[in-house]
């Protein structure tokens, strides 16, 4: 792989603030609108979970589909930032429809729900994040660069999740509170997309084709962009796997703690406000290891760095139970920090293994993948978030909560804690083997081997 410097220090931090836009979208989707259909419009909390769990059916399918049209794409801004460029605006469009659900009969509303939530996520999400993430790869040959931009984007990302988990209540209720209030915050934070998306879009360029490394120059073949193809080859890449269930699950455990976050808070701490100061200690070591991570990557390795970091994860994560079940604060908030520290280099170097995996492929099957292997980015935010944030929908249904009430009886509570703090320890465990598994910079010198020997 090249050492060349293919990016100037704004680029980075402009390539970054996509995330932070993007966030003003995906966070806020993802941490309100359980809480806004239940307790604001009064829908039900189980078949709003049902509606979005349906929901990931199409995502499914759209994700590998709009990969597949990056790899495709020849145009003068290059293969992603075309794609990120026009889906920039109907997203953010429909950002502000899904809180603008029509006051009529419940089975309008839910059908309203349904298919904006659906073309939001499935259509125009899919488009906008596939794109973002493939910069990554198209931008930059360095693996170290790499490495930084995925940790600047995860620190804008955390800056955007701080903001928005500490000021969006106060925030809504500030404007008037009810369906008025969340509607303006939805136009604020759709505005707040647009911006940080075409700042970054339009600061970076990507690097022609012919610059890639030719590490299988015999092997490469012209790419015809084959849908049915670029599948199989996706399935004879063990780390897309890998990576691809880790997004899943870490998006699912994502989608669990925002969607119920609110409600957490809420009934078992007493207070929605304190759901600010559980992100910020939370959030806050993560982007002190973002920091670090580049630091640490370059001399131990982006394998062993992770691999660490998620083990401290996991042993936090049950002091963390511990302390939330007991109400002790104080240490509840220290042992979420650690844990956040601990999982902050996988989150900051994902990119770069991504790209790793497509090498993979390109020394495997001379196939360049780029656009289609970051489709598990997209997959698994929209398919594992979105099912976190159904699960937490149904469950809490089971547990027999009821949207508007006064009060909750102990076992919509108990419900709420056991999704709080046992749920994300359960993924936890799963995300720490997966990691186990990623070895990918291994496997690439492995095959590089091979075909020099060949």
């Amino acid at each position: 792989m090249e050492n060349k410097k293919y990016l100037k220090w704004y680029q980075k931090v402009a390539y970054g603030t996509g995330d932070l836009g993007s966030n003003f979208m995906y966070t806020f989707v993802a941490t309100f609108i359980l809480f806004f259909s239940t307790d604001i419009l009064g829908l039900n909390s189980a078949i709003v979970g049902v509606l979005m769990a349906v929901s990931k059916v199409f995502d499914g399918v759209t994700d590998i589909f709009f990969g597949t049209l990056i790899d495709k794409t020849h145009n003068k801004m290059g293969k992603a930032r075309p794609w990120m460029f026009w889906s920039t605006f109907p997203l953010a469009i429909c950002e502000i429809l899904l809180f603008m659900v029509p006051n009529a009969a419940p089975v309008i509303q839910y059908g309203y729900f349904f298919v904006v939530y659906t073309v939001l996520n499935a259509i125009f999400y899919t488009a906008n994040n596939i794109a973002y993430a493939s910069l990554t790869a198209l931008i930059t040959k360095n693996p170290s660069e790499r490495v930084q931009l995925g940790s600047i984007r995860f620190i804008f990302a955390l800056v955007a999740g701080i903001v928005i988990s500490s000021a969006t209540v106060s925030l809504a209720n500030g404007l008037g509170g009810g369906v008025t209030g969340w509607r303006i915050v939805a136009v604020i934070y759709s505005l707040v997309l647009v911006l940080f998306d075409l700042l970054a879009v339009l600061t970076v360029k990507e690097v022609p084709e012919d610059a890639a490394p030719a590490a299988n120059t015999a092997a490469s073949t012209e790419e015809k962009g084959n849908l049915i193809r670029n599948f199989k080859l996706l399935l004879r890449n063990r780390f897309y796997i890998v990576i691809l269930i880790y997004y899943i699950v870490y998006y699912a455990m994502s989608g669990v703690t925002q969607g119920i976050g609110t409600f957490f808070c809420i009934y078992t701490l007493g207070s929605a406000d304190l759901l600010g100061l559980i992100s910020i200690a939370g959030m806050i070591p993560m982007i002190v290891g973002l920091i670090l991570t580049p630091i640490l990557v370059s001399k131990f390795g982006i394998y062993r760095v992770n691999l660490i970091g998620m083990i401290v994860s996991l042993v936090c994560s049950f002091p963390v139970i511990l302390f939330g079940y007991s109400g002790n604060f104080a240490p509840f908030l220290f042992f979420t920090a650690l844990k956040g520290l601990g999982s902050s280099p996988m989150l900051g170097t994902l990119n770069a293994v991504i790209a790793d995996a497509a090498t993979y492929t390109f020394l495997k099957d001379g196939v360049h993948l780029d656009g289609t292997m970051f489709s598990c980015f997209s997959m698994g935010i929209k398919v594992g978030g979105g099912l976190g944030t159904a699960l937490s929908g149904i469950l809490l249904d089971l547990g027999g909560y009821v949207g508007q009430a006064t009060e909750q009886t102990d076992g919509a509570i108990s419900m709420i804690n056991f999704m709080y703090l046992w749920i994300p320890t359960i993924i936890t465990v799963i995300m720490t083997v997966l990691v186990a598994m990623l070895n990918v910079d291994k496997a690439n010198k492995e095959l590089q081997a091979k075909k020099q020997t060949a």
